[in-house]
């Protein structure tokens, strides 16, 4: 026998409800108000199975007022397969902000999905792309998935699949391949295995690498910082590359891709143009100018698939609003000392020397540059990673060609965003060139000799980590809790080591670097975040990849970053979503007499910081902020020394026309930006089509509003305490029933949040948590089974001031099997329903009422006793009379499931849709899950 996905059976001495992928003789089961934990497959020809149908409540077992609402609600929270507009919803680990759905609905309107999400930093791009992604596996639309993003982002990237979409993805990097492909069989790729995977970008663009993964690439692959992938920097063969892997995906047509970048248009049209034609190869030809009436069906067509907003534009959206923090920024100095003023000078000196010396190839100039730019970047971290600069060989003399010259100077000096590989990005440089001098033994001897006195420097000598110490004693007393990040790794130890003997009070401070691997540091992090106050100092590891707002609060920018948006990544590290303090403190440190702080602060991060004001958005410097930087120090370098107080007059004239090309470029790139964002601020998606879909599946599956009630009352009706503080709650298990508390697990004792942001120390409690999800199997399973005594009641009867006549209430489970046809292939989808009806009067002539009064009847409290023989007479009554009811019911049932039908094709509706088609087909009879009587307190004589 075949039994319909959805229907119930009997089997193993209990019901179960039929899934999909079950066939004819292998049944794959869930047990009947049971977890996804629990199923398990049944072989028809070695178990005994049987068609089975819901019993009715046993009207001896009559509850109080409360068992209507803890029963529906523990139902409608444990479903997974959700019978809402959004199939994924039942799986998230949190609840979607309005304006995260946006996206959702465009890419449901398209087929294939192919979107370019560039939202604001902090946004929530991630959680965007990841709802798309969550919604098409449910939906069964695709079966496997690839994220391609830096390495740096790939734990960030299994983390937040894992902890908020339940997608348990395999992370595919350099370090993690080999074990990989342990499992794999001759001829046979680990992505064929894995179907959830996280892959590096630049592991995989090597064309070693490239042909496999596309050969076996997923259908649906979400691209992170998605702009690196556009037209290539002429030289630079990496970016070529990134750009042939994405554009070879592309390719077939039918496959999924979520393009994901907070800048998507750099100030370079054609890059912009390759970017948009990975999403449709005609967006290439796109007409230079969008702007006019005679390109709005341009702008149509391109708005259906870019969505692009500031956090201005969302955070009011649909009367809701997002807590994002207000970000106070201010500038705080140091002088050099008198000692470290002298190295200063010397070093510089030596590195004019250096530059000078026109003497040799090509070759040996450029290696002497890169170890003069490194003594120079060194030199004003710290003297720490100033010894350490001087006294190791340059890392450019082992280069063999020019090509890896010019990559090691600037993987090892520059401030490298999302570029080539950055996994060494936070080591000392080597400025060690003697070498190549004509006196090599006298050179090295000069370099030991400031090394030592750098090394001199360390401590009550260095101003700049006197100052940065008070400055950070003052944020610890204002209630922050800072990070510092640091250019390099010697610099940022030094800086922890020292703030320990500096800093007062009961402080934990710890340093974070690239000596740690992605595991290590964030354990390190969420160790140091335990402590009630803390100092973080780091390295730009930590920049991109682990969110830290839920630790820190405050940014300080120990060492000036050569790239504004190193800086801008920095600060967006604590400035996001989800940020508990509503204030959020940076502070940009520099040195007003050291003359390369100075240059950095007048030239790129005051510039960037007056256009982010203006435009309300980070954008990045046009073109190759290393070659701008590298102009400017050219500057420094090659005009003869003078007072180191005064900006040098010479240099100034040589770097005025550098800048004024630079500021040209970077106003106009501005502008376009402004104009892109003025055209595709996504307007096409109107709050009330997202009210509406929320609204919808809020009502199937509970808002984190009711998550919160439901677990209130239910820890109250079982002798705990869940004492309401704002938005939290306080509780105790201490006195629920052992079979509770062991379901709950530890701790006895917690405080439970229920929207985000949450505080420190708070639990965030959603549907699919697993203490949300133990206590709504509790109580469901305490109702149904005949044995238990339970709070939540399959029946009840109260007298109450809410009904004016005799008003009987049925909670409904309904299920569907949604059967979607997508090109021929049939994909069969489980759905869970509940629906809450109610008649006036008699049951052989019901007076139906509407679902707004039956949710209203929910709340209704009794106002006069009533005897349990009584009730139980009551609902014996109401029992008898079931099978009149029938019909209305499973009418009630097929036209429910012609609204989720409904709903269905109205988000995954297209016009290119033609191989997509859905039906639905309602399992008869519905589970009536409760009988509920409330009768008339009758008028006093």
């Amino acid at each position: 026998m075949i039994y319909a996905i959805g229907s119930l059976v009997k089997a193993r001495n209990r019901e179960w409800v039929v899934l999909p992928v079950s066939d004819e003789k292998m049944l794959i089961l869930r047990p009947l108000g049971g977890t996804e934990d629990e199923i398990a497959g049944v072989h028809t020809d070695l178990e005994k199975v049987v068609p089975a149908r819901f019993d009715l409540p046993d009207p001896s077992r009559v509850g109080d007022y409360r068992s209507a609402r803890l029963l529906r609600d523990a139902v409608r929270l444990g479903f997974r397969s959700s019978a809402g507009p959004f199939r994924s919803f039942g799986r998230l680990a949190f609840e979607p902000r309005p304006y995260q759905l946006v996206p959702l609905l465009m890419a449901l309107k398209l087929d294939p999905v192919r979107i370019l999400i560039a939202d604001d930093v902090g946004v929530g791009k991630t959680i965007e792309a990841g709802l798309i992604a969550r919604e098409l596996l449910d939906r069964g639309e695709v079966d496997r998935l690839a994220v391609l993003c830096p390495p740096s982002l790939a734990e960030q990237w299994q983390n937040e699949l894992k902890e908020k979409f339940n997608i348990d993805a395999v992370l595919v990097l350099p370090g993690t391949v080999r074990r990989l492909e342990r499992d794999t069989s001759i001829g046979q790729s680990l992505f064929e295995i894995f179907p959830f995977v996280i892959v590096s970008m630049d592991f995989i663009k090597s064309d070693r690498r490239r042909h496999e993964f596309l050969r076996t690439c997923p259908d649906l692959v979400i691209v992170d910082e998605a702009h690196t992938c556009a037209y290539g920097v002429p030289g630079r063969r990496t970016r070529h590359q990134r750009y042939e892997l994405i554009s070879a995906i592309s390719e077939k047509e039918n496959r999924h891709l979520i393009l994901v970048t907070a800048t998507p248009h750099s100030g370079k049209e054609e890059a912009f143009r390759s970017l948009l034609s990975f999403i449709d190869r005609d967006f290439a030809n796109l007409p230079q100018e969008l702007a006019g009436p005679e390109n709005v069906h341009h702008r149509r067509r391109l708005a259906a698939h870019f969505v692009q907003r500031r956090r201005a534009d969302i955070r009011h959206f649909m009367e809701e609003s997002t807590p994002f923090p207000d970000r106070y920024s201010s500038e705080e100095t140091y002088k050099l000392s008198s000692e470290y003023k002298k190295l200063f000078d010397r070093v510089l000196e030596y590195a004019r020397e250096t530059v000078r010396d026109v003497s040799g190839k090509d070759y040996r100039k450029r290696v002497l540059w890169w170890s003069a730019l490194a003594l120079l970047r060194s030199l004003a971290s710290s003297p720490a990673a100033a010894a350490a600069t001087l006294r190791s060989r340059s890392a450019v003399m082992d280069a063999e060609t020019p090509e890896d010259i010019e990559e090691i100077g600037r993987r090892s000096v520059f401030d490298l965003v999302y570029d080539e590989s950055t996994e060494e990005i936070d080591v000392t440089p080597g400025g060690d060139s003697s070498e190549l001098a004509e006196d090599v033994q006298r050179t090295r001897r000069r370099l030991l000799e400031m090394a030592r006195t750098a090394e001199s420097l360390k401590g009550d000598k260095d101003n700049k980590l006197v100052r940065a110490a008070s400055l950070v004693q003052d944020i610890l007393n204002d209630g922050f809790n800072p990070i510092l990040f640091c250019r390099f790794i010697s610099t940022a130890e030094y800086v922890a080591e020292k703030l320990r003997k500096y800093i007062r009070g009961d402080v934990e401070i710890a340093a974070v670097t690239g000596t740690l691997v992605p595991e290590e540091r964030e354990e390190r992090v969420k160790k140091l975040g335990k402590a009630k106050q803390r100092v973080l100092v780091c390295t730009d590891c930590l920049s991109e990849g682990i969110n830290l707002q839920q630790y820190f609060d405050a940014v300080m920018h120990y060492d000036l970053s050569w790239n504004p948006t190193r800086h801008e990544q920095r600060e967006g590290r604590v400035d996001r979503f989800g940020q508990n303090n509503k204030v959020v403190r940076t502070i940009t440190y520099y040195g007003i007499d050291n003359r390369i702080d100075g240059i950095v602060l007048d030239v790129l991060l005051r510039k960037h910081q007056s256009i982010k004001s203006s435009l309300g958005i980070s954008v990045p410097v046009p073109g190759d902020v290393d070659q701008v930087v590298e102009a400017i120090f050219e500057g420094l370098l090659l005009w003869e020394a003078r007072p180191a107080d005064q900006f040098l007059p010479g240099m100034e004239e040589f770097i005025k026309p550098k800048k004024e090309q630079l500021y040209f470029a970077w106003e106009a790139a501005s502008e376009c930006e402004k104009r892109s964002r003025t055209m595709f601020a996504q307007e096409r998606i109107k709050p009330e089509e997202v009210a509406h879909e929320l609204n919808m599946a809020r009502e199937a599956l509970g808002s984190g509003i009711d998550v919160k009630r439901f677990f209130r009352e239910s820890i109250t009706a079982y002798g705990g305490i869940a004492v309401e503080t704002n938005s939290s709650l306080k509780v105790d298990i201490s006195e629920t029933p052992r079979a509770l508390q062991e379901a709950l697990g530890e701790p006895l004792f917690f405080e439970a949040g229920f929207e985000l942001p949450v505080s420190d120390g708070e639990t965030y409690l959603t549907r699919t948590h697993p203490r949300v999800e133990a206590l709504a199997a509790y109580v469901m399973d305490t109702a149904l089974d005949p044995l238990s005594n339970g709070v939540a009641r399959r029946c009840g009867a109260i007298r109450t001031k809410s009904v004016k006549r005799r008003t009987t209430l049925l909670l409904l489970r309904l299920r569907y099997h949604i059967i979607n046809n997508i090109n021929g292939s049939k994909v069969p989808l489980l759905a869970e329903d509940l629906k809450l009806v109610g008649y006036v009067g008699p049951p052989d002539s019901p007076n139906w009422l509407d679902s707004k009064t039956c949710k209203n009847l929910l709340r209704a409290e009794p106002d006069e006793n009533i005897s349990h023989e009584q009730a139980e007479e009551f609902i014996r009554n109401i029992i008898r009379s079931v099978d009149v009811l029938r019909p209305m019911l499973e009418k009630f049932t097929i036209e429910r499931g012609e609204k989720i039908l409904e709903a269905h094709r109205r988000v995954r509706r297209s016009a290119r849709m033609s191989g997509f088609r859905t039906s639905i087909e309602p399992s008869l009879p519905p589970d009536i899950l409760g009988i509920y009587l409330f009768l008339p307190v009758p008028a006093k004589v």
